[in-house]
């Protein structure tokens, strides 16, 4: 004869073994809504309606630079940025200062803005970049009335050519602006 001793479930191994997963879960769930409420979400703003209305703006200011035909040619150096500014529109005059924004896509702690100071025809100022990636340029003129925005790879060789002629046919860029 067998003698079994009945134990109480809460006593056997097996019930809490099983339930470990779902308790798990619950767990898990509970700490990612705490997370969701708690931090900050950077890509809501609370002041949407502004916000439109200056993407229409600069949405413009680069209509701006195109209509006028503006290119830049962009050199990094080791420790400097230098450009070149050209425009098709004649009536167009190059200002005494660029304002200058280089942006890395995915490491917001090395993005730089400065002011480039005109020499000749050319501006020049100092940012400091690793020697290799992927980085957003933004060239502004003081006023704000125009910008030219592209890509530059490091380590580039030569120069990049940031914007395009208004019309490419009618007024082509000068051989010492085209790579």
């Amino acid at each position: 004869m067998y003698s079994t001793i009945v134990r109480p479930w809460y006593r056997e191994p097996w019930p809490w073994i099983l339930a470990a997963g779902p308790i798990i879960v619950v767990i898990a769930a509970i700490y990612t809504a705490w997370l969701a409420v708690k931090s900050n979400d950077g890509l809501v703003t609370d002041d949407y309606y502004r916000k439109g209305l200056s993407a229409n703006q600069t949405i413009a200011r680069s209509e701006e630079a195109a209509k006028m035909g503006l290119v830049a040619r962009i050199r990094v150096g080791t420790d400097v940025l230098s450009v070149r500014l050209h425009a098709s529109d004649g009536k167009f005059v190059m200002p005494p200062t660029l304002m200058a924004t280089i942006t890395h896509p995915t490491r917001a702690g090395l993005d730089q803005s400065r002011v480039l100071t005109r020499s000749g025809d050319s501006y020049a100022g100092e940012f400091r970049l690793p020697a290799a990636g992927h980085w957003l340029v933004l060239l502004e003129d003081e006023r704000k009335t125009w910008r030219l925005m592209g890509n530059v790879i490091l380590p580039a060789n030569g120069e990049t050519l940031i914007g395009s002629p208004a019309n490419a046919a009618a007024s082509p860029i000068p051989a010492d602006i085209r790579n």
